[in-house]
């Protein structure tokens, strides 16, 4: 028995998200697995690294599955790209020990989220950014970035009601950087709760115009109450940009 490893991009704008439900013609993982169930004749269950929400996109999303097919590596990623819809693409097709697990094994994410802060919509980048049309202080937003970055317990700054598990999660970076008219946010972390990086987005451009003090991070932090922080941006300026093992 193989153990294949899948590196996936998608547009996620078209899915109920990764997670397969029971129509799977309309989640990722339900496509991908439609695909290679026909492809190796047999029944696949992918596992993939986390789950995305409706709408969200995927630069480096990873799966894994097994399956006794004599296919090479090539074979497989070319025919998963010829039957998959063009809003999924495999990038890269690896084969990995037996034991490699695509979410217990993985060690961290990288994200991104853009908002397009011009004075006029856009409307190339519509749908892949936040349309976000106020004054924003950059400088006061990376303060803010900086008192995000550590070991905390973020449950204030996720969709979560209650969890068995832990909330608590280390952040490595957060940044947020102008590009023309576009800012770009980055997330670097070991894990990410519930909406948590469109939670954090939105709370870092309600400092950004004032709306909202610094000194309101460290309240969360103590308070754990999920509104006190800032709104949950839609999903369509989110990605998943890679997963590191």
């Amino acid at each position: 028995m193989r153990n294949i490893k899948l590196t996936i991009t998608y547009d996620g704008r078209r899915y109920l998200g990764w997670q397969r439900l029971g129509d799977s013609e309309k989640t990722i993982q339900g496509k991908i697995e439609s695909v290679l169930s026909q492809m190796t004749g047999e029944k696949i269950e992918i596992i993939g690294s986390g789950r995305t929400d409706t709408g969200t996109h995927a630069k480096g999303q990873v799966a894994n599955f097994k399956t006794n097919t004599v296919l090479s590596r090539l074979e497989i990623r070319d025919f998963l790209n010829r039957y998959l819809p063009r809003d999924i693409v495999i990038t890269k097709v690896e084969e990995v020990p037996e034991r490699f697990h695509a979410r217990y094994n993985a060690t961290g994410k990288k994200y991104s989220y853009y908002v397009w802060n011009g004075e006029v919509p856009t409307v190339f980048e519509r749908h892949r950014s936040f349309d976000y049309r106020h004054s924003l202080d950059l400088e006061k937003m990376n303060q803010a970035c900086q008192k995000l970055t550590g070991k905390h317990d973020f449950i204030g700054f996720s969709a979560l009601k209650k969890s068995k598990k832990s909330t608590v999660r280390t952040i490595e970076e957060i940044s947020v950087e102008r590009v023309g008219d576009m800012l770009h946010f980055t997330f670097v972390g070991d894990g990410f709760l519930h909406k948590m990086v469109r939670i954090l987005t939105g709370t870092l451009l309600e400092i950004g115009t004032g709306a909202m003090p610094i000194e309101k991070i460290e309240e969360i932090f103590e308070q754990k109450i999920r509104a006190s922080a800032g709104e949950t941006l839609p999903a369509h300026g989110l990605f998943l940009d890679e997963v590191y093992y």
